[in-house]
């Protein structure tokens, strides 16, 4: 039996999570190591001094082994291969993240860190992403998907990323096959000082400026024109 090792970068109690485990279990033993809390963003970064928490936690879907852990997406994977699973699982899934991971944006993501550590690992590796509030094409496609790259080849330095639209207006309109990672991103950022700190010193915020621009044959390209996205990323690009 196919032994399967799930984490994330939202969180254990994320409903992204929840439903790619439902799917998982119809392909074997299914185990969960995620962070206990949000973490995203967190991109590859690991835990080397200082302790890490993990705990069993009750999860509902039956037959699941799933456990929290306090540090970062990358280190829910290490753990969980290196401490708390007695044997080394056949694929990593992580996901499905809220939001896109995407174009230049993959270097941030902890989904795809976590991602490419279970490569680093020896274990092949599919990231999962989506969009902020419709979830359709993921129900409709990650079946399809799931079954199509359960067994798929392992390439060293290589992670399978995949991330469903949203389709608010009309039905997506398929997969697209081979996406490149975009040099573009959804949001182009600045940051803008919201106070006057005592000392001389400013606080400043993060401030998005939503864009729809990308070439075709790109991720970005095909999560707007309404398909999913699968493509290879190798160490981020």
């Amino acid at each position: 039996m196919r032994k399967i090792l799930i984490v994330n970068d939202d969180g254990i109690e994320s409903d992204g999570l929840l439903r790619l485990v439902r799917e998982s279990v119809k392909y074997g033993e299914v185990w969960i190591v995620a962070p206990e809390g949000e973490r995203s963003a967190g991109s590859h970064s690991i835990t080397l001094h200082g302790h890490i928490d993990v705990y069993e936690r009750n999860y509902p879907v039956e037959g699941v082994k799933a456990y929290s852990c306090s540090g970062t997406p990358a280190d829910s994977v290490r753990v969980g291969l290196l401490g708390v699973m007695k044997e080394r699982p056949d694929i990593v899934f992580s996901g499905i993240n809220r939001g896109f991971n995407s174009g230049t944006d993959l270097q941030y993501s902890g989904t795809a860190g976590a991602a490419f550590e279970a490569v680093f690992q020896g274990i092949r590796a599919i990231a999962f992403s989506e969009g902020m509030r419709e979830h359709s094409a993921t129900d409709e496609y990650l079946p399809k998907l799931m079954e199509e790259y359960i067994d798929m080849r392992f390439v060293p330095g290589q992670i399978l990323n995949i991330n469903f639209p949203e389709c608010l207006r009309e039905p997506c309109k398929g997969v697209k096959y081979g996406c490149k990672v975009s040099d573009s991103m959804f949001y182009r950022d600045s940051y803008r000082c919201i106070q006057e700190l005592d000392g001389g010193g400013r606080r400043y915020v993060v401030n998005g400026s939503y864009q729809e621009m990308a070439a075709y044959g790109t991720d970005i390209r095909a999560i707007l024109d309404g398909y999913v996205a699968v493509g290879v990323v190798k160490n981020i690009r």
